[in-house]
């Protein structure tokens, strides 16, 4: 079992970098448990979901409709689906991990993320580059995501793409395009897309990153679907916007 916080290494590259890996940081035995309920919830259709569909991204289907229309991208609420999922959003592997990135009172965002991001290999779409926070509203853009592996995820079945140190810059209104994601044709953004760093992740790895981070993911080039457990945490301090739809659900307060 791996300690049940960051070494001053991994905390060091999260403060640069936006991010950092846990490796092997969940059993064998909860990644299993998590990807058996997964496959249920896929097959069944499970609600609440989100489609590619949905989100018109490139290579989605163009409505639900169409061929590959009820492919699922989300399988939402996580937190409320089982326990495995409860369990491990509040696993003190996590959570004081959590604590040393966001200080000692958090919470888990039940709005944002709290899913099982599905990638499907006939119908997954492009997510082009994007920070998370361009469409949550909290009082202040200090999040932190969790991203669990519960199988192999490399550039072939369309695992995370990252900007190291994009989550400490400004970028002014030009280098993004109307859906405020990066636009590839800035030459400031050409420059900082050679830095791009795959987040190859096995079984059981977790990412952990910014909200101001910028990240991509490709298609899944493979014949399996590939399955992610996502939440979300902030300090219990920086409180979602009244009317918002990050206010829209309660937080989940985190054991001291």
């Amino acid at each position: 079992m791996r300690p049940d916080s960051f070494n001053a290494s991994e905390f060091a590259q999260f403060e640069r970098d936006g991010y950092v890996i846990a490796r092997g940081l969940a059993a064998p035995t909860t990644v299993e448990r998590m990807a058996e309920l997964a496959r249920h919830y896929l097959a069944a259709q499970s609600g609440p979901l989100e489609y590619e569909a949905d989100v018109n991204y490139p290579g989605a289907p163009a409505s639900r409709d169409a061929p590959g229309g009820r492919t699922v991208r989300r399988l939402l609420q996580a937190y409320a689906r089982d326990a495995a999922f409860r369990e491990w959003a509040t696993s003190p592997l996590l959570v004081n991990r959590l604590r040393q990135l966001l200080g000692p009172e958090i919470e888990l965002s039940q709005a944002h993320h709290n899913c099982i991001m599905t990638k499907d290999p006939s119908y997954s779409s492009i997510t082009s580059w994007h920070q998370d926070i361009r469409y949550w509203a909290f009082e202040r853009p200090e999040l932190v995501s969790v991203w669990l592996a519960l199988g192999r995820e490399h550039r072939e079945n369309g695992c995370l793409l990252l900007l190291p140190g994009t989550h400490a810059i400004s970028f002014t209104a030009e280098r993004l395009d109307d859906a405020k994601f990066l636009r590839p044709d800035r030459e400031q953004n050409k420059t900082l897309l050679r830095t791009l760093v795959a987040a190859e992740l096995d079984a059981g790895d977790v990412l952990f990153f910014h909200c101001r981070l910028f990240h991509a993911a490709g298609h899944n080039q493979t014949a399996a679907t590939k399955y992610s457990v996502v939440f979300t945490y902030h300090a219990s301090g920086n409180r979602p916007v009244a009317g918002t739809r990050s206010a829209a659900l309660p937080g989940i307060a985190l054991p001291a």
